[in-house]
This record gives C-alpha cells, sequence and structure tokens, in this order.
C-alpha cells in the first residue's frame, strides 16, 4: 500500500535524526512491501531565513495533503530573540493549530540496559511504563496576550483558557488509552488555585464516572506529580493534563529513561471512520545546535517516532513493533551514542546507529 509522509527536518540536528527516521521507514517499506512517498517541506528557523515565515502556506498545504507528518526539531540561537515578532517556535504551534493536533502522547518506557544512564537511583526505576497526554491547542500557550506600561510600570498578561470540548475530547483519548494498558488514570491540575484546572477536574471526574467507570481514576496537583515522577514514576500508567503543564513534565520525565535522545512523541487530531488519523511525529529533544553536524545526536527519540507514526496515523501495528524491537535490539547490542552510553561504553555516531537499527528489522 501507499502512503504520503509530509517531512520537516527543520533545524540544528533535526535533519539529521530525520535522516536516520526515513532511513528506517525505508526499511521498513522494504521488508513489509509498503511504498512511503516522502516529501519534504521547510518549518521553524530555516523557514523563516528562506520565506520569513515560520510555516510556509507551502508546508501547511503538503501537510494537509499527506497521511502524516515526521518532524525534526526548530530553533538555535540565531532566532532566539524572545522578541522577536517572527520565532521558529510559532512554526510548531501554527502547524498544531491548523492541523487539529489536540493530543499530544509522550510514552516514557526504561528499557533495562539504560537504568544506568538515569540520574536515579536503579530500584525507582523498575517497571517504568508511562504516557502521558498532554492537551496542545488551548490553554495559556493559545490564550490572549497583553504587554503593555502604565503610570507604575510595565505589565504583561497571558490568558489562560479552556473549554468544556477540549477538556472532554482530551480526556477521552486519554482513558481509552488507560483502558488498553493497566487501567490507571491520573488527572494534574491545579485545582486549588486555578478556576481552569477546577473545571477540568469537574469535567474530568463526571466523564470518567460515565463513560469509563472501569478505569481508575487519581487526581493529582502538578507541583505533586513532579515530586511523585521522580519518588514513585513506575505507579504512573497515564498521565492527563493541560497544555503548560504537560510541557513541563515531560521534560522531566526524559530524565527517567537517561536522556531526552529516547523519547519520541505523537500529536493526533481526532480519529476520521474510514481515513487515516492525522499525526505529526517529532522526539521530544530540541535542535541542540551545539553538537549539530558532528554526528553525536541520538537519532531512536526521532525513529521511535516513525513506529508511533505507523501505529497511529497508519494503522501498521506490526509494522511498528518492528521498529520498536529494531531499537531494542540494537541497544542490547550496545550501538549507542554518547548520551546514553556507561563511561566505558564505546560511543558510536548517527547514521551508524540508524544504520544498525535499519539491519536488526530484518534480522
Amino acid at each position: 500500500m501507499d502512503y504520503r509522509i509530509a517531512v520537516l527536518p527543520g533545524d540544528g540536528i533535526g535533519p539529521e535524526v530525520v535522516a536516520e527516521g526515513l532511513k528506517v521507514l525505508a526499511a521498513v517499506g522494504q521488508h513489509f512491501k509498503h511504498t512511503f512517498e516522502t516529501k519534504t517541506g521547510l518549518i521553524g528557523g530555516c523557514a523563516i531565513d528562506a520565506t520569513g515565515t515560520a510555516l510556509p502556506e507551502t508546508t501547511l498545504a503538503l501537510c494537509q495533503q499527506s497521511d502524516a507528518v515526521l518532524l525534526g526539531a526548530v530553533g538555535g540561537p540565531k532566532w532566539d530573540d524572545p522578541n522577536a515578532k517572527v520565532r521558529p517556535e510559532q512554526g510548531l504551534l501554527g502547524i498544531r493549530k491548523a492541523l487539529g493536533l489536540f493530543a499530544n502522547l509522550r510514552p516514557v518506557k526504561l528499557h533495562p540496559l539504560l537504568i544506568d544512564s538515569s540520574p536515579l537511583r536503579s530500584e525507582r526505576l523498575v517497571g517504568v511504563d508511562l504516557i502521558v497526554v498532554r492537551e496542545l491547542t488551548g490553554g495559556i500557550y493559545f490564550g490572549e496576550k497583553r504587554r503593555e506600561t502604565s503610570v507604575s510600570g510595565e505589565w504583561a498578561s497571558d490568558l489562560c483558557l479552556y473549554t468544556q470540548a477540549e477538556i472532554e475530547r482530551i480526556v477521552q483519548v486519554a482513558a481509552k488509552l488507560a483502558q488498553a494498558r493497566r487501567g490507571k488514570l491520573t488527572l494534574v491540575d491545579k485545582a486549588n488555585v486555578l478556576e481552569t484546572s477546577r473545571l477540568w477536574r469537574s469535567l474530568t471526574t463526571k466523564l470518567m464516572r460515565e463513560q469509563f467507570p472501569n478505569v481508575q481514576l487519581e487526581v493529582m496537583l502538578v507541583d505533586a506529580c513532579a515530586m511523585h515522577l521522580i519518588r514513585r514514576p513506575a505507579d504512573f500508567d497515564v498521565i492527563v493534563t493541560e497544555n503548560m503543564f504537560g510541557d513541563i513534565l515531560t521534560d522531566e520525565a526524559s530524565m527517567l529513561t537517561g536522556s531526552m535522545g529516547m523519547l519520541p512523541s505523537a500529536s493526533l487530531g481526532a480519529e476520521t471512520k474510514g481515513k487515516s488519523r492525522m499525526g505529526l511525529y517529532e522526539p521530544i529533544h530540541g535542535s541542540a545546535p551545539d553538537i549539530a553536524g558532528q554526528q553525536k545526536a541520538n537519532p531512536l527519540a526521532t525513529i521511535l517516532s516513525v513506529a508511533l507514526l505507523l501505529r497511529y496515523s497508519l494503522g501498521l501495528e506490526a509494522e511498528a513493533r518492528a521498529v520498536e524491537k529494531a531499537v531494542s535490539k540494537t541497544l542490547e547490542a550496545g550501538i549507542v551514542t554518547a548520551d546514553i552510553a556507561h563511561p566505558d561504553q564505546a560511543i558510536y555516531p548517527t547514521t551508524l546507529v540508524g544504520d544498525v537499527v535499519a539491519q536488526r528489522l530484518s534480522s
């Protein structure tokens, strides 16, 4: 079967890790007899340089005409002015909104061989296997923003706004995931302070009682969750939370695996009957300009994002599992980049790690 994939390498190490993801995708196509048609577009800093905007209309059109999107990373020192009118991250926010990608899934699963790569004690890490489901198109990131000067000095405000429909649709995604896993859902909010969080809590409690009575619901304040992710991470199954909280907590959770270079993500739109589910797939790490072009970047988060692309947008579960198994085999063979290598372990370049994963697909 033929599939169309939009490829947005972006900035910094983005093109390097995406190249390895595409290498593995090609191996999947060869092994399972699929055809993946890939077309490349600009996003982020490179798009600003070429077109003056972080998300060109041609890129958006390419994504809208595709079955899924594979993205690298955006940003870098060249465009790192928070007061600039055009910034790389506007490309990410814009494409999520334009494609209706409201559900961000970030799985955190620790491979046994990487326990020593984490800064946490090994006994706290046994059994860690969780997913954070982050609402992606609402909240403070998209609310009205103001910055003005008054007689008493400058002031600024960011509006955090959520609707019932936005909350219910993301909770349903998370609850369905929990049903298929260990049957536990943790809602993370700040209901002791924020009115939006109180809305999240009341709506979630009602929805879970009426539609998912077989799923255990736990509610937790965001500061407590930040603590318990370090104290008892294996107790979590599925976490659902709003946009900003999810952004922060998933970066914290990445340290459970020892490196952001190990964590993939999927940003999903609504399910459409009879059609592939639009999704954007990317590693959670940034553009890492300090190591760009040096063959030091870990491509495994991007390769695992390819597995999520196969699973959620294309419905190719066997193919997704094959990619994940190939990554495990590569780790077991000790073929790793510096970010997850043990002190006495050999370090391999980005392209070689990608080569080995691709080879392991057919072994």
